[in-house]
């Protein structure tokens, strides 16, 4: 299966209603762009991240960082088990052509930061402001900000 892109999205587990909607829509456009995507495979923003791309018949892998690949949630096309708690975070940056951060606390912005050691662009939506990312304030610059960054 050929992809147009491989997205990383990282965020938070604890998020409000209107970030979980915001992130489903996100995943679903996703989907659409024929996006391979990468998350944590937990809940929160992973859960809805997973669920939008799902929704769109899109493939989602999640990097999980539990032993087993069961502790994913629902949504997820491919569970990966990794038995590396947090510092699983590093893997799913590794797999990324850009990185996209939606809302999260300090183990989102481990991701942002290995995303942006590694020179690739990273794309901020009411997430963390970091020199260097590109922040946006609507799910439809988010979009054509990840179309930007694949097009360079």
């Amino acid at each position: 299966m050929k992809f147009a892109g491989r997205i990383a999205v990282f965020g938070g587990r604890d998020i409000t209603e209107e970030i979980y909607n915001d992130t489903v829509e996100i995943g679903k456009q996703m989907a659409n762009e024929n996006w391979l995507v990468f998350c944590g495979g937990g809940e929160g923003v992973m859960e809805a991240i997973a669920k939008g791309v799902s929704m769109n018949n899109g493939v989602c892998i999640g990097i999980l960082k539990d032993k087993d690949f069961k502790s994913g949630n629902e949504f997820l096309s491919i569970p990966i088990s990794t038995g590396l708690d947090i510092t699983r975070n590093a893997l799913i940056s590794y797999n990324c052509d850009v990185g996209v951060a939606i809302s999260g606390a300090y183990g989102t912005l481990s991701e942002i930061a290995f995303t942006l050691a590694q020179d690739k662009p990273l794309i901020s939506y009411n997430s963390w402001d970091v020199a260097n990312s590109i922040p946006v304030d609507s799910i439809s610059s988010l979009i054509g900000e990840v179309k930007n960054c694949l097009n360079q």
